[in-house]
């Protein structure tokens, strides 16, 4: 299939993007309630959290690693613009007669420490998982999609945890941080894996309509030129 020209327009992956963003977004504020899953304690992100990477296997499979690489940063600013805002709202006074104003500090008011780690850890990690499975798509000549996209997110999430966990849990002891990591990637990839049949559908009919399946030969992977689509 040819690729599409950079300046037309897709609504649909208009629609994708904006559903990454809410992903990351809804990701962040579900973190602030620990769930218990089969006796392990994971953070309530993980419930959402790998969608946002089956979207973004999605996107880099059939536009590319430049276009998934602008979604990524999109993603970026919108959640650097809630914490900022929520930050806003938490430090304004609040109405005499309201009494939820614990309960919604404790949801927006996230330390600096976590919102740096949060927001540098899913950088990384998206990144990563878009060039890993870019990458891999060249060297299997568009095939194996469903084994490019785990190993990609295991490089993500693993990149992920990497760079959050040890930052938002400092001082704790390294073997229950190293349990801690290896209980919250293995559950995302899990979640991934049992979802992998509707992802390789979506991928297959997304090549179909948008008559589009990019191969990023000759591209730059430098993670800043966002400008490069």
């Amino acid at each position: 299939m040819e690729n599409r020209n950079k300046s037309t327009f897709s609504v649909t992956f208009l629609w994708l993007a904006v559903f990454f963003c809410v992903c990351l977004i809804a990701s962040n504020l579900f973190a602030t309630k620990v769930i218990s899953v089969f006796g392990i304690n994971l953070p309530g992100a993980v419930v959402i959290f790998p969608i946002s990477y089956i979207l973004n296997d999605c996107i880099v499979e059939v536009w590319g690693y430049r276009k998934a690489r602008l979604v990524i940063w999109m993603g970026f600013a919108m959640n650097f613009f809630v914490i900022l805002a929520g930050q806003l709202v938490v430090w304004l006074p609040a109405a005499s007669f309201w009494e939820g104003a614990p309960h919604f500090d404790f949801m927006f008011n996230m330390a600096p420490r976590v919102a740096g780690a949060s927001l540098l850890a899913f950088l990384a990690g998206s990144t990563l998982n878009s060039l890993v499975l870019s990458k891999m798509k060249i060297a299997d000549k568009g095939r194996r999609f469903g084994l490019r996209a785990i190993v990609s997110s295991v490089a993500g999430e693993l990149t992920d945890s990497l760079i959050f966990m040890p930052i938002v849990f400092l001082g704790t002891p390294v073997r229950t941080l190293i349990s801690m990591m290896l209980a919250q990637v293995t559950f995302k990839v899990c979640y991934e894996l049992l979802i992998l049949p509707v992802t390789t559908l979506v991928v297959r009919k997304l090549k179909e309509s948008e008559k589009t399946d990019v191969y990023d030969t000759g591209i730059s992977y430098n993670p800043f030129r966002i400008g490069d689509v």
